[in-house]
């Protein structure tokens, strides 16, 4: 409750204590005047007693709106206090998961750079294969050729030495 609040209740209380009309506290006032000249004591500790009594209340309403004050007071700043922890809370957990999927997102690309280096190596060492194959076929083929040409050569050599009559067909 605002002190503004507390201050209007305490006029009001006030207020309620002045008599309602005038002419109601005139005729009052002239009736007492016109019974007694003067207040007896019993009267006048009459109400100081209801005066003391109800500034006794009226300390007693401002005490315990003054606690009521403090004790919104309070709760309102729980309130925020918790709040503020539940934002905190909710930043880290949003500031972990984005961190987890930027940890994904960069286990996953490093995969990928992997297998994508796995597969240039394995296609460089299809090339490789078949390079060293053709060029086992060439060698091959090379050897069986000069193999042919050193027998072409042996068998034109014996041809000479044996003269041509060995090697002379039939008729």
């Amino acid at each position: 409750m605002k002190l503004a609040l507390v201050t209007r209740f305490m006029a009001a209380g006030l207020v309620l204590l002045l008599p309602i009309t005038p002419c109601s506290a005139e005729a009052a006032v002239g009736k007492a005047s016109a019974d007694s000249p003067t207040m007896s004591n019993e009267d006048l500790n009459a109400i100081s007693e209801r005066i003391r009594q109800t500034g006794a209340k009226m300390r007693a309403d401002l005490k315990q709106a003054r606690a009521r004050l403090e004790s919104q007071k309070a709760e309102q700043e729980a309130a925020r206090i918790q709040q503020a922890k539940k934002e905190a809370a909710s930043q880290a957990r949003a500031q972990q998961e984005a961190s987890m999927q930027a940890e994904t997102r960069k286990r996953q690309a490093s995969l990928e750079a992997q297998r994508t280096q796995d597969a240039q190596k394995q296609a460089q060492h299809q090339v490789d294969l078949k390079r060293q194959e053709a060029l086992a076929k060439a060698q091959a083929k090379a050897e069986k050729q000069a193999a042919r040409d050193r027998a072409a050569q042996a068998l034109q050599a014996a041809r000479q030495s044996s003269g041509v009559r060995a090697f002379a067909e039939a008729p």
